[in-house]
C-alpha cells in the first residue's frame, strides 16, 4: 500500500541523523495521503540505518494498521490527532534535536529575531508539558501552535507541521538552525526582534519567491 509515500516518508526520515536531530532511535515523520487519508509513520524503537521503505507503517486516523510488520511509532496517536484536525497537514516532524531541546527544557518560546523565522511564522510557541504518546499532546499541539509551522513541547522536544512530509522535515531542519543561533545570541545579549511588518514581508517572499515554482 501506497508505495510511493512510504518511499517518501523513508527518505525524510533518514534526513533526522543525517542533520543531527536525532540520535539511536529517537524521532519520527509521518504523511497523510491526501486521497485514502492513510497515515504512513516510522515503525517504533527501529534504527535509522536498518529501515527500508517496506518497514514505514499504514494506519489509519483511528490507529488500525493496514499494513506493516512493525509497530507503529509510540508517538502515532499525537500524529493522528493533528492529522484528524488540521485538514491542511499533511506531513509532521518530531524530534529531540539538541537546541530546541535546551528552549523545551526552560520552558520557552523561540523569539522571531532572525529572517528565518518568517518560514516558521514568526516566533515558535512553546506548548506545556503532556505524558508523551498519545492524543493528549496531539491536542496541546492543536491548542499552541497558532499560526505557526512548529512548536516547542515543554521538556520534550519539537514537533513540525508541512503540507508535505518533505516540508515538515525542512520545517525540522530550519528551527533546529534557529534555535542554535537564538541560544548563542541569548548568551551575549538581548536579541533584535522582527517587527509583525518584516515578519510578514519576508514571509511573502519565502512563500511566493524563493525556490523553483
Amino acid at each position: 500500500m501506497l508505495d510511493e509515500l512510504r518511499q517518501i516518508v523513508w527518505k525524510c526520515n533518514l534526513e533526522l541523523p543525517k542533520n543531527g536531530l536525532v540520535r539511536m532511535t529517537s524521532g519520527n515523520v509521518s504523511a497523510r495521503d491526501p486521497e485514502t487519508g492513510l497515515v504512513v509513520i516510522k515503525p517504533s524503537g527501529y534504527g535509522y540505518d536498518e529501515m527500508r521503505p517496506e518497514d514505514m507503517v499504514v494506519v489509519d486516523l483511528a490507529g488500525q494498521v493496514h499494513e506493516g510488520h512493525l509497530k507503529p511509532s509510540v508517538d502515532t496517536e499525537t500524529h493522528l490527532h493533528v492529522y484528524a484536525r488540521r485538514p491542511d497537514v499533511f506531513g509532521i516532524c518530531h524530534t529531540h534535536s539538541p537546541y530546541c531541546g535546551t528552549f523545551a527544557a526552560l520552558g520557552q518560546p523561540i523569539p522571531a529575531c532572525l529572517t528565518t523565522s518568517a518560514m516558521l511564522g514568526g516566533e515558535i510557541p512553546v506548548g506545556a508539558y503532556v505524558p508523551i504518546g498519545g492524543a493528549a499532546i496531539g491536542a496541546e499541539i492543536l491548542r499552541s501552535i497558532g499560526h505557526a509551522r512548529a512548536i516547542i513541547m515543554q521538556n520534550h522536544g519539537v514537533f513540525t507541521i508541512g503540507s508535505s512530509p518533505q516540508q515538515a522535515t525542512k520545517f525540522a531542519v530550519e528551527v533546529e538552525e534557529i534555535a542554535e543561533i537564538v541560544h548563542h545570541a541569548l548568551l551575549r545579549g538581548k536579541p533584535i526582534i522582527l517587527t509583525p511588518e518584516q515578519l510578514a514581508e519576508t514571509g511573502d517572499l519565502y512563500q511566493n519567491v524563493y525556490g523553483q515554482h
